[in-house]
Parts: C-alpha cells; structure tokens; sequence
C-alpha cells in the first residue's frame, strides 16, 4: 500500500470514529429513555446524571410509617416521565470510571438533575458537586419522596451496607456495630458522617463534648445530627 494510500485511509478512518464519537464538550441532543433513575440513553449514547444518584433500580425505602416503597422504580418512572416530553439536551461535564459521559440534562425547559433531587427521587452526589445540596436540604425538610423515612444512600446499597462499612472503624473497640461519627463543628453544628464519608477517616469523636456514635442513619438524624453535605 502507498504511503498516499495510507494517509488517506487513516483520514478516512478519523473521520468515520468522530461521526460516532462527539467532542468531549459538544452538547448531546436528541430523543432518550431512562436507563435507570440515573442513566440515560441518549441518541445512543449512555449518559449518567451529574452531580446526582438515585436508588438503585430494585432498591426499597421507608415511608413515614415505615412501610417499604418502591423508590428505585419511583425514581426511574419519573426519570421516563421527564425525557417523554421531546429531545433532551445534556451538557457533558465529565467522564466517569466505566467510560459514560456525566452530564447536565433537559427536557421541555425543565432541569432533570435538579428535578429529582428536589422531588426527592435522588440524593445530591457531594462527593463530586455541591451543587445540588441545597435541593436536598429543601426534600428532606418537606419530606418528600427518599426523605419520607429511612433510606439507605445508593452509594452504600451498591457497596453492600454497613457490613462492609463497619469492619473498617479505626477508632478503637466497641464501635463495630455503630460507626456513624456524630461530631460538633466550630460552629456548633451537628453532622454525623457514615464510613463512606470522604472526611470520615478525618472526624473524630469526643463524647465529653457532646459527640455521639449512631447506629444507623434514622437515630442520627431522629437526634437532631444532619448528614455531612448530603454525602453519606
């Protein structure tokens, strides 16, 4: 093969991978369906929700009176119900471990990643944006949908509960079977943090000044202590 030859078909080549591969930062528009309550399919292409995670898509909550709901299938029939009304435009905002664009998306004027964090379909994902706490601090004070009664964070449900996260407290015997750190900041703010907590290593507890160690969650926040930035 010539070296003309060569170069043509490698340009031809390029030009075939970035018909199907858009630029890191182009805008993603076209019809889409939900994957889960998270993930979307959109003109074929699979985009994960940014800064947002909803309940897995078998995964059960509590309602106020204790009574387990579907909130995983919530979450994903309400994601179904908010791509229906046209086109959805994601703005990309990143790239996640397993390769799916993470984006900002909208439909019919209306921001998705927002929406179901406010209608408590999703947790704000802290760990990697902030930008949503402020949506879930309103849904839990409304107690709207996750917010309704206890509600294992998907993160967790994914890494399999407190039996893994428990075996890992470095703080000395006696907290294996409540790890959650109940600490007291400067301000006098109370903020428990769960062993998934980027900052749980960093927290440490002083029962002579008020700190507590929670079993779960519920008691945590049923004790006046609130979640460290929505990220637990």
């Amino acid at each position: 093969m010539s070296s003309v030859t060569t170069v043509f078909s490698a340009a031809l080549l390029a030009g075939v991978v970035s018909a199907f591969a858009p630029p890191a930062n182009a805008e993603i528009v076209g019809p889409a369906f939900a994957v889960d309550g998270d993930t979307l399919d959109v003109n074929g292409l699979r985009v994960r929700l940014f800064g947002i995670d909803a309940p897995e898509s078998d995964q059960t909550c509590r309602d106020a009176k204790g009574a387990e709901w579907d909130c995983g299938s919530a979450a994903t029939a309400r994601l179904v119900e908010l791509v229906t009304s046209g086109d959805v435009a994601c703005e990309p905002r990143d790239r996640d471990k397993y390769g799916r664009v993470v984006a900002d998306c909208s439909a019919g004027g209306i921001h998705i990643n927002a929406t179901l964090v406010s209608e408590g379909l999703a947790w704000a994902y802290a760990r990697f944006s902030m930008e949503h706490v402020e949506a879930e601090d309103r849904a839990r004070a409304e107690g709207v949908g996750i917010w309704q009664g206890p509600a294992e964070v998907a993160w967790e449900y994914r890494s399999g509960g407190w039996s893994q996260a428990a075996a890992v407290v470095d703080d000395g015997p006696g907290h294996e079977d409540c790890p959650i750190k109940g600490n007291i900041n400067a301000k006098g703010e109370r903020i428990y943090h769960t062993p998934s907590s980027p900052w749980y290593s960093r927290t440490s507890v002083n029962e002579s000044k008020g700190q507590r160690w929670f079993c779960d969650a519920a008691a945590a926040e049923a004790a006046g202590w609130r979640p460290v930035g929505g990220a637990r």
